[in-house]
This record gives C-alpha cells, structure tokens and sequence, in this order.
C-alpha cells in the first residue's frame, strides 16, 4: 500500500472573527520533496504551518500528516515530524546538553546520550554542549535549533526562516546539512522563507501566499519562465504587488 504525502492540506481555512488568516488552501507535500511557502508578513504561511503542526485549529477544511488529521489525531504522527525557527529559543539557564535532552525525552529517542554525542559531532556543538543556552551566537543556536529538530530523525521537518540573521558562511552551511538530511532520510521539507536564493536552491516547488489564499505554484522554473523573470525575488515582488503573470517567458 502506497504511503500518503507527508502533508495533505485540504480546503484549509482559519478565521479570527472577521479576519480570515487562511482562505481555503489546498496543498501536497510528497515524501522526499521540499516545498518553499512564500509569503507577505500577514500572508498566512505561520497559520498554515501552526496547523499542520496541530497546534492551531481550522474552522474548516483538513492538514493531515501521513494521512492522519492533525485537527483530531495528531498523537499518532507527531514522533515522526519536528519544528525548526530561529524565533523560538529554547530555555536559555539550561544547557545545549539539557535542552537535547529534555526534547529527547519527550519524543522518546533511545540511546539519547549517543545521538545527543551524535549530533554535537555532526553540527559541531561538541565544545558547546555544556554552555548555557542564552551565551550562544546566532549562528550556533541556529545549529542547537537544528540538532533539536533532527533529535528523533523525522520524516517530515518544517523549518521556517532556517538561515534568518546568519552571516553567508553559516547560512550556506545550513542549507547543506538541511539538504545532506533529505537526501539521507528521503525526508519531506516544508520550508518557509524569505530568502529567495534558499528556496531556489533547496525547493523541488514553490507556494506563494498572498491574503491567505495560493496566489500562485510551481517549480522554481515554472514561476521564472511564466513570469518571465530571472529570479524568485522578481517573481516574488511581482505577485506581492499585483503585477501577474506573462503568458510565456520573454524570448
């Protein structure tokens, strides 16, 4: 039996009284694919992604995970999915190790102590693991971030702004471990961010949300042949603002 998409959003909708947040959505996300969510600041893409994860419910419509409703049957799946952002910090007077340990422990890894020595090693955290969580860089609680994401080896990683505030160096470093896991783990990505060389790079396709609603999809080739641009930011701007679509890309 052939296993469902990774993520399956249906007809999805969330409102707020009068303010429609997510104005009935439909997308996939297949096993092995990475798929970028663009957006506006008010777009959508953090309502979207909060329920997919279950945390948000929707007035309407479904986000399953391998097939489960993460309105109703989250439980059942949330072992094999994990969150990244460099916007949600992590406990700042415990440690790397504590912190590691402590998301460990709620996803039931075994063996914890070797795939917290593990991941040190492969994220270099290893001269860090004992420093408190509140005296690091930027760039290395990007990397605690990430270890924590990858803790219970996920099939399904939702990252959201991955590489914001990095120097170039440690963002591209990211993005090639980010792109090493898939590979490794023919695991699913859904990647919001505002960084359009990142999602050219990493993306097999592109959703752009505009007032809640798809404003337009398709591989990064698609968008920049049917818009006739020759960057994502170009395609971005131009949805962004209305300007539409060319029929065919500019000869």
């Amino acid at each position: 039996m052939t296993e469902p998409p990774a993520i399956a959003v249906q007809s999805l909708r969330k409102a707020y009284r009068k303010a429609v947040a997510v104005d009935g959505i439909s997308f996939a996300v297949p096993r092995g694919a990475v798929v970028g969510l663009l957006g506006g600041n008010g777009a959508g893409k953090t309502t979207t992604i909060a329920m997919i994860m279950g945390l948000v419910l929707p007035t309407s419509g479904t986000a399953r995970v391998f097939g489960h409703d993460m309105a109703t049957d989250r439980q059942a799946v949330l072992h094999r999915m994990n969150f990244e952002s460099p916007y949600v910090d992590m406990p700042h007077r415990l440690t790397v190790r504590q912190n590691l340990t402590v998301f460990g422990r709620l996803y039931g890894v075994p063996a914890l102590k070797d795939k917290i020595a593990g991941l040190a090693a492969d994220l270099d955290l290893t001269d860090i693991l004992d420093r408190p969580s509140g005296q690091l860089s930027a760039g290395q609680k990007t990397r605690v971030a990430l270890a924590k994401a990858l803790i219970n080896d996920p099939d399904l990683l939702l990252l959201d702004e991955p590489t914001a505030s990095l120097d170039p160096d440690t963002a591209d470093w990211v993005r090639t471990h980010i792109e090493d896991y898939r590979a490794r783990r023919n695991a699913a990505i859904l990647l919001a961010s505002h960084n359009m060389a990142e999602v050219e790079r990493l993306c097999d396709t592109v959703i752009i949300m505009k007032s809640g609603r798809i404003a337009d999809e398709g591989t990064p080739a698609d968008l920049l042949g049917r818009y006739g641009r020759e960057t994502l930011e170009d395609v971005f701007l131009d949805v962004a603002r209305g300007r539409g679509a060319a029929a065919e890309a500019t000869p």
